[in-house]
């Protein structure tokens, strides 16, 4: 018996790091941008879709990511036909995920979880939290974005609020060591849940 737990939050938000407490302490975690980025890399299943349908969206033979931006930016339908090659390509991954994890526990961090419908296919979801003031800090001490990057970002996810009310646990990312007592938590209540089921 294997249980499907989705990890979700907004940028900034410490799902990263929380993946990784989940990993060191024994889960199977499945990351859909690492998904997204082997496929779009030299050799990866999208490259061949890509070719036929945005030839100039591959540069040395992998996708870039930059050019499909310029591309969805001059043409806001071409992201339709992007989602319409990589997200089956997505699912074939995580499928392939499944068959082969060694835990019983098996984590997805997917970003836009709910915003997808993605929930629906896990057995229970956490979301990491952290206050917004944290959130921009965070964000901000990357140095990969501006501010109105950032808020243009957090306008296409849905609120907090409303991730933590559809949560099956909320994580609170605001120190480590809190953040790995509660993943710690959120393990020993799955295990119950397996022992029973």
């Amino acid at each position: 018996m294997i249980f499907k737990l989705g990890l979700t939050g907004s940028i900034g938000m410490g799902k990263s790091t929380t993946a990784r407490m989940f990993a060191e302490a024994g889960c199977a975690v499945w990351d859909a941008d690492a998904a997204v980025h082997r496929l779009y890399s030299k050799g990866g299943k999208a490259v061949a879709a890509f070719q036929r349908v945005f030839p100039e969206a591959v540069i040395d033979g992998a996708v870039s990511r930059d050019v499909l931006k310029e591309i969805i930016g001059r043409d806001p339908g071409a992201l339709k036909q992007i989602e319409t090659i990589v997200h089956p390509l997505v699912g074939e991954d995580r499928a392939e995920f499944i068959a082969s994890a060694q835990s019983d526990i098996l984590v997805f961090d997917i970003p836009i979880l709910f915003e997808t419908g993605g929930n629906a296919a896990m057995d229970a979801v956490a979301t990491v939290s952290v206050s917004p003031e944290e959130q921009q800090k965070r964000v901000m001490e990357r140095g990969t974005m501006t501010a109105e990057q950032f808020e243009t970002i957090l306008a296409k996810q849905m609120p907090d609020a409303d991730k933590r009310a559809r949560a099956d646990y909320v994580i609170v990312t605001d120190t480590l060591d809190h953040a790995r007592e509660q993943v710690h938590a959120v393990i020993r209540d799955i295990q119950e849940k397996l022992k029973d089921a």
